[in-house]
């Protein structure tokens, strides 16, 4: 819009409205609508400048107020322009003022509005609230309303009800005014009673008034006996006569519900099972239909049932054919009970109830009819023979069958047992038996272990050699045993499996009570430890028999030096076949004591993998029974120990006897002393050392760990001390110590076989003690400063010096300690 105050020099229109300021402002197009009307010569050079393709470099732009080529102006308008920007720049403070004015009048105008619509608001909300007070109001009055014809609507719907009771009252009364008329008379009867068609609800009206006048009769009774004085007859007739039309009724109900049954017409049956569980709950309908079943009332069902289970050999017939036979048996039962329930769930109102009744009847009729067929008791005092299947037999059957009911018991519960508790009933079928079982395993474990020593005993009579001459045939059974009446640990394999199988029969018959379970593991496991420690203590008894035998009969050959040459050699026969006989007896008894070891071993394996999980679980269960077992292994222990140190005894008198016949005074006194010494080992050594390499070489098979050491280390000892002994027989001159010295070597080689190093030092010194034989006499002071610890026995082996005497060895001796 053009400005009033434009200058009067100016010929240039305005053009600035507020208009151009509107919607898509843009500053380039205002710029070029105010400055292209004044520059249309300098547009047109320029466009014929770009098209000759002339430019003006930037170095020679000049000012736009300076004159170009010949004195031309490069911008001839320049003049209208900057009065252009002036006029523009004034017309756009006026807009601006404009602006300004009218945002003052539109914030004033807003204000107002604003005011006013606050107002508004405010009068507007307590509209508002007086609007929902009205409704609160209305509502509640609603409500009130509302409760008032529902009120109205209960009190019509009581006063229907009366009136229907009251009218149903009138026509129980009528009726029970017919049945109170005449006792035993029921042929004047309203026609309800005799319809057919109308059965269900001459039921329903007949336990109606049954249940009034028994009521009836019942307070009567009460006020007769307060002593009323004018009672009323009371309603005893109608009691009466009610009792009869129900019995009537139901016999009726059930030859229908028969009759139906046999034609299989499910819904007729239906009906009747409908109508007859107004009478007692429906509990004579039920007991009716499962007692009518055939598998309760046909005696060949039971026939059958004992056929399949035990065939035609009875209890002989095996545990694996009686399993097969329940297995077969079950299966049909639990098919039987499966058909039945479908046909209880079709007919009957509560399925449930019939379904408890029959999986019971199942199970206490024809489960227990089998169960007394095969669980016949034992007596513990007469027990039956091993040939008739003895107590295993009827443990074996009891866990079969207990093991297969309870399987038909899980069927029975998935099928639908309503609120039977199946579990319990099946558990009390096996109370009777399961009550002494614990003894019964115990007793039929024992049976077994007795028979089987008795078959072991006959089997060693039978295999034992005839042996004639002077040694008896017991003392020969003694001598020579055999490897039947040696320990087995295939034997004691056999009591674990038994004891196995009779855990295993725990497990199954205990296991819902731990501590049940736990008490007849324990038990049963303790027979296992009684008949390992006794078969391995009986064993170990009968190898140290052996070497009492054998040491018997070395004494008895035992002869002085004042005997005729034929004696001493018919007693030197007598004596080295005593000694033979020893030697096999140590033998014997060191496979006795491997086999114990490994009989043990089997026995704590089968501690540890199988019994220890099942006593964990009850405190103090398992502690009492590793104490069991301890006493057992002890007192095995204990029997082995006796018979250890009776093979030592053994040894080393077979060690005497070779020492006393084989060494030669010559041995440590050659006459020809000085001359080349002999460096063999004399041949009482090499005797010695070859018996106890071949009769110990059974010992390092057969023992381990510290059993073997101990045992070597003693046999060790009394070896060197019997070594000592037989050395102060004799005397010795050098030759004959270095011939001892290499003796002592042999030994010493031997002995450190035993990889005991007390053993060891002790041959050690005596090595060091036979250079007393050796060194001159002048230079024995020097073997006690060397090593003192020999000093005790080097005194006394001193003694045995041939020159002891002669060379006033004593004398010697004397200062020597008294130097010390």
């Amino acid at each position: 819009m053009p400005s009033s105050k434009a200058s009067a020099d100016t010929a240039l229109p305005l053009t600035l409205e507020l208009e151009d300021f509107k919607g898509d402002f843009s500053f380039d197009a205002l710029f070029g609508g105010l400055v292209n009307e004044l520059l249309p010569d300098f547009k047109e050079e320029e466009s014929d400048s770009a098209e000759g393709g002339d430019s003006v470099p930037n170095g020679n732009l000049r000012s736009v107020s300076g004159t170009g080529t010949g004195g031309v102006p490069l911008f001839p308008a320049v003049d209208e322009l900057l009065s252009l920007f002036k006029q523009s720049c004034k017309e756009l403070v006026d807009l601006r003022s404009q602006i300004d004015t009218r945002l003052q009048n539109v914030k004033k105008e807003v204000n107002a509005h604003d005011t006013k619509h606050q107002r508004t608001l405010g009068e507007l909300e307590k509209g508002v609230d007086g609007l929902f007070d009205s409704f609160a109001r209305l509502d509640s009055r609603i409500s009130s309303v509302g409760q008032t014809a529902a009120k109205i609507g209960d009190h019509l719907q009581s006063a229907e009800s009366q009136r229907e009771m009251a009218s149903q009252t009138i026509d129980l009364i009528k009726y029970l005014m017919e049945f109170n008329s005449t006792p035993g008379d029921l042929m004047e009867l309203s026609p309800l009673f005799s319809d057919d068609s109308r059965v269900a609800e001459a039921a329903s009206i007949a336990q109606k008034l049954r249940s009034f006048a028994e009521e009836d009769a019942g307070r009567q009774g009460v006020t007769s006996a307060v002593g009323a004085a004018n009672a009323s007859r009371g309603l005893e007739v109608a009691v009466a006569n009610l009792q009869e039309y129900c019995n009537e009724l139901e016999n009726r109900l059930l030859a229908r519900f028969d009759a139906a049954s046999q034609r299989r017409e499910l819904s007729t049956m239906s009906e009747c099972a409908k109508i007859l569980s107004q009478f007692n709950r429906g509990t004579s309908a039920m007991q009716h239909y499962v007692a009518s079943r055939p598998m309760f009332i046909d005696v060949e069902v039971m026939n059958e049932d004992i056929q399949v289970v035990l065939g035609d050999q009875g209890l002989q017939s095996g545990t694996t054919n009686i399993a097969r036979g329940l297995s077969t048996l079950y299966k049909d039962i639990a098919e039987t009970v499966r058909k039945e329930a479908a046909t209880i769930t079709a007919v009957f109102p509560s399925p449930s109830d019939v379904m408890s009744i029959l999986v019971q009847r199942v199970l206490e009729q024809r489960v227990t009819a089998i169960l007394d067929k095969l669980l016949v008791k034992p007596s513990l005092v007469n027990m039956p023979s091993i040939e008739d299947g003895g107590l295993l037999l009827y443990l074996r059957i009891l866990a079969v069958t207990y093991d297969k009911t309870e399987e038909l018991a899980k069927g029975l519960q998935s099928v639908g047992c309503g609120d039977l508790d199946v579990e319990g009933l099946t558990e009390s079928l096996f109370t009777v038996h399961k009550d002494e079982y614990a003894e019964y395993e115990q007793a039929s474990l024992k049976q077994l272990y007795q028979i089987k020593i008795e078959e072991l005993r006959a089997e060693a009579l039978q295999q034992q050699p005839e042996i004639t001459g002077t040694i008896s045939r017991a003392k020969a059974a003694a001598l020579t045993t055999s490897p039947q009446q040696q320990i087995s640990v295939t034997v004691v394999t056999e009591f674990v499996r038994w004891n196995e199988e009779a855990i295993s029969r725990c497990t199954l018959l205990s296991s819902q009570q731990p501590s049940t379970l736990a008490a007849n593991v324990r038990s049963v496991f303790t027979c296992l430890l009684d008949q390992v420690s006794r078969y391995l203590t009986e064993g170990l008894e009968r190898a140290r028999e052996s070497l009492n035998e054998a040491a018997a009969m070395r004494d008895r050959f035992v002869i002085g030096t004042s005997v005729s040459r034929r004696v001493a050699a018919a007693a030197a026969t007598q004596a080295e076949a005593a000694a033979a006989a020893g030697e096999n007896s140590f033998k014997a008894f060191m496979i006795a004591v491997q086999r114990c070891a490994n009989s043990i071993a089997i026995l704590q394996q089968y501690f540890s993998n199988t019994i220890s999980r099942l006593l964990l679980p009850v405190e103090g269960a398992h502690a009492a029974s590793c104490e069991e077992m301890g006493t057992a292994i002890s007192n095995v222990e204990g029997a082995a120990h006796k018979g250890l140190l009776q093979c030592i005894d053994t040894v080393m008198a077979e060690v005497e006897r070779l020492l006393s016949t084989e060494q030669k005074t010559t041995d440590y006194r050659s006459p020809d002393d000085g001359v080349i010494p002999d460096h063999r080992p004399t041949n009482a050594c090499t005797r010695v050392v070859a018996y106890l390499s071949r009769v110990l070489e059974v010992a390092f098979t057969a023992l381990e760990g510290l059993n073997k050491q101990s045992f070597l280390t003693e046999l060790g000892n009394r070896l060197h001390k019997g070594l000592l002994n037989n050395w102060q027989k004799f005397t010795f001159n050098p030759s004959g110590g270095l011939r001892l010295k290499r003796d002592i070597t042999e030994y010493g080689e031997f002995v450190r076989s035993f990889n005991a190093p007390s053993i060891d030092e002790k041959f050690e010194l005596l090595g060091i003690l036979a250079n007393v034989f050796i060194v001159a006499p002048e230079s024995l002071a020097s073997l006690f400063e060397g090593t003192p610890s020999i000093r005790k026995d080097a005194l006394r082996f001193i003694q045995l010096r041939d020159d002891y005497k002669s060379a006033k060895i004593a004398s010697m001796l004397n200062s020597i300690m008294t130097e010390s």
